[in-house]
């Protein structure tokens, strides 16, 4: 007898709406209602949320300060509180492991979920989205929207669907034809860059990029390819994955005015070699691979990166290796708008345990 086939999965994408903004206006009355931006509010501020106020206005993360007050003249900015986001999601994470213990997180306010089989003993995946939006309504007072679907792309896109406050399910039957008319920029892990290129050749729509053969798509996207492949027809076999490794730690800042000096960039430099080491450390992370990422007056930009044999020991071989980058750049012939430091090539402390570290 032929094996009998898997069961179809049942998975839930939970997104949070206007994460960060949505929890400053949870806390401060004075906010609900109004056009919110949690980000810097100077020349060279970057919004990192807007809540739906905001949003109205065309305000959206990433978008310069400057430009956001453009738009909406009444924004009113507040600091990010991360340790107040991150306790959030944690009462958020709490939720979902009522459910199940397959939790695939991809930021503080998403993640992944697959119910297929799990805690409640419910068939149905739809009315888990349902208990697990409810559930994180009474415990953190704030909305999430759910998508609910047999594989994570199409869960993804539907969570996206009926924002705010949403839930939606794409049943197997429907995946490929919801996907067909939807633009390939919409798609998640198409991004700008890779949507312009598929408008190049023609392809549109998710019907589009199914009209193209596999081997057209590898010849132009590489392995990416098949991927693009499978999506436009409603297929992903991507498990969700609880133990998924985070590839890079990174922090950068823009300034407020253009640092010209050698020692106006080392001095920038070291509150975010503060802050990658002390993520590391905090989660007992190694890392091999020092990356800096250096943007100028112009919005040119360019990366120096440096990888060692053993993770890095300590956080003054962190910032030596930043500084020798730096040099490799110097003199700057103009001005320096942004810095950035990352690490790569992480590994848990745990899986190696033969090492002499001062800090891991």
């Amino acid at each position: 007898m032929p094996a009998p086939l898997p069961p179809i999965r049942k998975i839930i994408h939970i997104d949070m709406d206007a994460f960060y903004a949505s929890v400053e206006q949870r806390d401060n009355p004075d906010l609900r209602g109004k056009p919110v931006a949690v980000g810097g509010s100077r020349a060279r501020g970057v919004v990192a949320a807007a809540s739906y106020e905001a949003r109205t206005f065309g305000v959206r993360s990433a978008m310069a300060s400057v430009t956001a007050l453009r738009k909406c003249p009444d924004l009113l900015f507040v600091k990010p509180r991360f340790e107040v986001y991150k306790a959030v999601s944690a009462q958020i994470r709490a939720v979902f492991a009522e459910y199940t213990d397959l939790i695939e997180p991809l930021s503080l306010d998403e993640a992944y979920l697959d119910v297929t089989e799990n805690r409640a003993g419910l068939a149905s995946a739809t009315e888990i989205a349902r208990q697990i939006k409810a559930k994180i309504l009474e415990n953190t007072q704030l909305t999430a929207s759910a998508g609910v679907s047999y594989n994570k792309f199409l869960a993804k896109l539907a969570s996206d669907y009926r924002k705010p406050d949403g839930l939606f399910v794409i049943k197997p039957a429907d995946g490929p034809r919801f996907v067909e008319p939807l633009p390939v920029g919409a798609f998640h892990g198409i991004g700008r860059v890779t949507a312009g290129k598929m408008n190049a050749l023609g392809i549109f729509t998710g019907l589009d990029l199914r009209q193209q053969s596999e081997e057209f798509l590898t010849r132009h996207f590489g392995k990416a390819g098949h991927h693009y492949y499978h999506i436009a027809r409603g297929i992903d076999e991507r498990a969700v994955n609880p133990d998924r490794v985070r590839k890079s730690v990174g922090s950068e800042n823009t300034f407020e005015t253009d640092l010209s000096t050698e020692q106006a960039l080392v001095d920038g430099l070291q509150p975010l070699i503060d802050d990658v080491w002390e993520y590391c450390q905090n989660r007992q992370i190694g890392a091999r691979t020092v990356t800096l990422k250096v943007k100028y007056a112009d919005f040119q930009q360019i990366t120096r990166s440096r990888t060692i044999a053993t993770v890095l020991p300590d956080r003054s071989t962190l910032e030596r290796i930043c500084r020798e980058l730096l040099q490799s750049i110097l003199p700057v012939t103009q001005g320096v708008r942004l810095l950035g430091v990352s690490l790569s090539s992480l590994s848990d402390e745990t899986s190696m345990p033969n090492r002499q570290l001062t800090l891991f």
